[in-house]
């Protein structure tokens, strides 16, 4: 059965905000029978107790999905600026699936500057033994040329939320992103499902302006940031704003999909309970206070019981001053109201210590895994930041700063039978099957990072300041938290692991993008003898060529990492 999702191309908006200032109520999304506000644990013939690593429902069904890229004029704040977009929206159109299902997504690249070509990867989907559809210039395709298109297709594997972004340049934190919902069963029960919550920075500058500054002079602070594409600033724009109906309880899938801020997420006098870290859910917690790293999300469930208290409340997604700076940090808020009318909160922001943690020590996965004793480890990678020889910030790991090409991605290397790799790649091999493996990564900087794994999630077996000592670091192995996204600390460690179950070359990298760009980053080329077989070597041949002949046309010069 095809069912299809046509998401139309709308305008540009000229003068006003790029995003609607509210959710999209997801209650019709649900297809199982059973999956009730008082049954969200059952799902089909499933349940939260079936582990999706291992079985995987087969619906028979394909949402297949049109997105554009086009430049736009946008005011998200009620300052004008340019920006991209994708279907006319920042945030983009959010594409849904059922639990099983099977996603096609067309992408046009219709941007009208000669350099931008484009990928889109769909950050936190496994992509289980479909690499070639994971979206990462360089890596597993050639850029999307303008006036070209590429076409996507992946099977739901996981469910829960995420979001997809472009994975070329910065194109990312200039608009082309947006969510991903997977519909599926979860470790608490809700009454309503509002959907997505993105939580970006914003300047009135381009990224791609400040990218200058960035590689120049470290990163800049940003102007502003939005709640779902929208905020004040000045006296303009308007505030994201959600109505809350008493003793409802409502689910919000949080996404911090900022360049460069880490965010503590809370919504005055309300409790919120987590029930998912990234793509994997979890035994549920609650908390007053979230943070929320680059590249992360969390599914959270508020219930509306403090009516009584006030009729508004702020919501307050809060810079970490700790990490990164924001010039209207006090400022991002939006506005949970009770009834009809929209009034100013007078509410007061839980306390909180100003600092960029993680939650790892709340998340404990719900369905159990064991990491085995054996684990082969890959060594330490040590995070370092210097001025290259053209006096530019370039991040290394250990002695290597990434540098891949646009025009010849890993995967198309490895289909034309090259065995050997570049030293700026930054490959390491994995040719065994189910091997269990961890990299310890560590830094000795006083800057946190968030690491993000394509292909898998990992196993954080360890993470911490100080030191890190292969001999003497104790790794949880029972069941550690699973995501793939994680908070390497400032001036600290983070050691992850992950089984080699996947065959595909698979990026890591910080999830800061002015850090990815400057060559944060590494590779893992896993079960190389497998990936030739399981790849579209027609389709990645056409699109490079493509774009090959497009970047000699109007002379192309890649500036950054590639990725």
């Amino acid at each position: 059965m095809l069912t299809q999702y046509l998401v139309g191309i709308s305008t540009a908006l000229s003068g006003l905000a790029a995003a609607l200032p509210s959710f999209h109520h997801l209650e019709n999304r649900a297809a199982c029978s059973g999956n009730t506000a008082s049954t969200r644990s059952e799902w089909c013939d499933y349940s939260i107790d079936t582990d999706y690593t291992s079985e995987v429902p087969d619906t028979g069904v394909t949402r297949e999905y049109w997105l554009e890229l086009t430049d736009v004029t946008v005011a998200p704040d009620g300052v004008s600026r340019s920006a991209m977009a994708v279907n006319g929206s920042i945030p983009g159109p959010t594409l849904f699936a059922d639990w099983g299902d099977t996603v096609i997504v067309h992408v046009t690249n219709s941007l009208t500057d000669s350099q931008n070509g484009t990928s889109i990867h769909f950050h936190g989907i496994r992509q289980n033994y479909t690499n070639d559809q994971d979206g990462v210039s360089s890596i597993t395709q050639c850029p999307t040329a303008p006036g070209s298109s590429l076409t996507y297709t992946w099977k739901a594997v996981q469910y829960g939320s995420t979001w997809y972004h472009s994975h070329f340049a910065l194109q990312a934190w200039e608009g082309i992103f947006g969510g991903i919902v997977i519909n599926g069963p979860a470790t608490a029960d809700y009454d309503e499902d509002l959907g997505m919550l993105f939580l970006n920075d914003w300047d009135h500058q381009t990224v791609d302006e400040l990218w200058i500054s960035a590689e120049t002079s470290g990163p800049p602070t940003l102007d502003n940031g939005l709640i779902n594409g929208t905020n004040t600033y000045d006296d303009g724009g308007y505030r994201f704003n959600v109505s809350f109906t008493s003793d409802t309880s409502y689910r919000m899938r949080l996404v911090n999909a900022a360049v460069d801020t880490h965010f503590k997420f809370m919504i005055d006098n309300h409790t919120m309970q987590v029930i998912a870290s990234d793509l994997v859910p979890i035994e549920p917690y609650n908390t007053t206070v979230l943070d929320i790293g680059m590249g992360q999300r969390y599914d959270i469930i508020v219930t509306a019981d403090q009516a009584s208290t006030a009729d508004s409340f702020w919501m307050r997604a809060i810079p970490q001053s700790a990490c990164s700076d924001n010039d209207n940090e006090d400022d991002i808020r939006g506005i949970v109201y009770y009834g009809d009318t929209i009034s100013t909160p007078s509410t007061s922001a839980y306390d909180y210590d100003d600092s960029c943690d993680d939650e790892t020590d709340n998340i404990v996965p719900y369905i159990t895994k064991t990491v085995d004793s054996s684990v082969s480890s890959l060594g330490e990678e040590g995070a370092t930041v210097a001025f290259n020889s053209d006096n530019l910030f370039r991040w290394y790991l250990n002695s290597t700063t990434m540098v891949v090409d646009w025009e010849d991605p890993t995967l198309l290397q490895i289909v034309n039978g090259n065995t050997s790799f570049e030293t700026d790649d930054a490959v390491i091999q994995l040719p065994d099957a189910d091997e269990w493996v961890y990299v310890a990564i560590s830094t000795t900087l006083a800057v946190p990072h968030p690491i993000h794994l394509h292909g898998h999630d990992f196993y954080i077996l360890a993470q911490g300041t100080g030191t890190y000592d292969s001999s003497s670091t104790t790794l949880t192995l029972d069941n550690p938290p699973r995501r793939d996204t994680a908070m390497l600390p400032a001036s600290g460690y983070l050691v992850l692991a992950f089984e080699t179950d996947n065959p595909g070359a698979w990026l890591m990298h910080c999830h800061i993008g002015w850090h990815t760009s400057e060559g944060f980053a590494l590779q893992f080329v896993e079960r190389y003898d497998e990936i030739v077989a399981l790849t579209d070597a027609d389709s990645l041949e056409s699109n490079c060529d493509t774009w090959t002949s497009y970047q000699e046309e109007y002379s192309i010069e890649q500036d950054d990492s590639g990725v």
